[in-house]
């Protein structure tokens, strides 16, 4: 099955939803969504090896809570399971992408310790089983784990419809204080539209999703109303992001990020010269134009091979 001290590195890439649009809540808690997901260039490291056994996590960043309740333990538990616990992992994260920000970060950790823990299996869990895995630790997991670089959305998040890539273009992330737990985002929604708001009817044309100046005319996200109203600080980082005149510009997923996308970076340094840094923090990322990459060797080891 491989030497102890076999190693692989994923790059987890952070997303974010082109419109995302609250339809309704279901018995277990969980809501209905339409979405569309694109990946940025921002993105954590994820580097796997094989232990004798168990999970081990070590955090390059911020303090991510009970070990046991991350997102990457709990992905990688999932294929050492369903191949007998053979061997074990640990797992060294690298934090890039803010926490609570909408951006996806905990989430993609999980998609990517499924590959590279079933990288080191010899690719042992079919990949229609790893997506079964994906949907079981959260609603955005599956997107990750797709490797799709650009997919509608549906259901929780986790039925999936893969695009061809939008043009890799510059993106700005502002990031206020506040951080936003996507439990509290729903709920304030729920208070808020005790009853699914009525829907009309939507007929999306592949052109819309094909460039980005057409992806800017889309329907908005549904938690921008809540969310704004709730924190008026985040809408007026918003405002500010949106006077920069970016292609477009959205609250990322329940918050707290707000993202915009540039014709050029120019434009795109230009806006964070105008924004400045007292309100919000500021990175400077790029849409991917690809689809995310496949586990690679872990420097001074090689990734387990068939």
């Amino acid at each position: 099955m491989g030497a102890e001290g076999t190693g692989v590195r994923v790059a987890a890439h952070a997303k974010v939803n082109l419109f995302l649009r609250i339809l309704a809540p279901e018995r277990s808690g969980f809501h209905q969504i339409e979405t569309a997901f694109a990946l940025l260039e921002l993105a954590d490291e994820v580097v796997v090896r094989r232990t004798a056994r168990g999970v081990a996590l070590t955090v390059d960043g911020p303090d991510l809570g009970a070990m046991e309740e991350n997102l990457a333990v709990r992905a990688a538990w999932a294929v050492l399971e369903a191949t007998g616990q053979q061997f074990g992992v640990a797992i060294e994260l690298t934090k890039r992408i803010p926490v609570r920000a909408g951006l996806g970060g905990g989430s993609s950790d999980a998609a990517a310790a499924l590959h590279a823990v079933n990288a080191l299996a010899h690719n042992a869990v079919p990949h229609a089983e790893l997506l079964q895995f994906a949907a079981r630790l959260g609603a955005d997991v599956p997107f990750f784990a797709s490797g799709a670089p650009l997919a509608l959305g549906w259901g929780r998040g986790e039925r999936l419809f893969r695009l061809p890539a939008l043009p890799a273009a510059p993106a700005l992330i502002a990031l206020p204080q506040l951080r936003i737990a996507t439990p509290d985002a729903y709920r304030w929604w729920d208070e808020v539209r005790p009853a699914p708001p009525a829907r009309g009817p939507v007929v999306l044309d592949p052109a819309a999703l094909s460039a980005w100046g057409s992806v800017g005319r889309l329907a908005g996200n549904d938690f921008e109303s809540v969310l704004f109203g709730r924190h008026p600080a985040l809408r007026g980082v918003f405002e500010r992001v949106a006077a920069t005149h970016p292609f477009w510009v959205r609250l990322c997923g329940s918050g707290s990020a707000v993202a915009a996308v540039y014709a050029t970076e120019r434009l795109r340094d230009d806006a964070a010269l105008e924004l400045g840094e007292r309100h919000q923090q500021l990175i400077k990322t790029a849409t991917r134009g690809t689809a995310a990459p496949a586990p690679e060797g872990a420097e001074g080891v090689a990734p387990g091979r068939a």
